[in-house]
């Protein structure tokens, strides 16, 4: 008699590493906000082409949302990265921040995302006294 587990990859989870910032070379995070609330279309990122909006900053996988924003603002984050599964780009909300308010997500990690190296990270960015669009789009 053969026993399968039930425990898929997904659910298992290992711990973060711990990473020395003073021993470990920056990444070089390419950045990609709108000011309209809402994060870019998937057809404006191709191999040739992305948005206009970048802003190129050095961090590490470690960085944590909350370390990301400026005060005032909500934040929406997503991952951008090439879908192995068809041409093109995927996309997966991973979260988000609002400045000056303590929030589930202000400690959750790249790495803890799966964020890999030459991923994007896509930054809907909400001005306050406007309220950020519902969640997923």
């Amino acid at each position: 008699m053969v026993v399968q587990s039930r425990v898929t990859q997904e659910e298992i989870k290992e711990p973060e590493k711990p990473i020395d910032r003073e021993k470990t070379w920056p990444l070089l995070l390419r950045v990609f906000t709108t000011n309209k609330g809402r994060r870019h279309r998937m057809d404006e990122f191709s191999l040739r082409n992305v948005p206009s909006s970048e802003l190129q900053i050095y961090t590490w996988k470690d960085a944590t949302l909350k370390e990301a924003r400026k005060k005032g603002t909500h934040f929406n984050f997503a991952i951008v990265f090439t879908d192995p599964k068809r041409p093109g780009y995927g996309v997966k909300e991973i979260g988000s921040t609002m400045s000056g308010r303590k929030g589930t997500d202000d400690s959750m990690t790249l790495q803890s995302q799966k964020f890999q190296i030459g991923d994007y990270l896509d930054i809907a960015v909400t001005p306050p006294n406007q309220a950020p669009p519902p969640s997923g789009t």
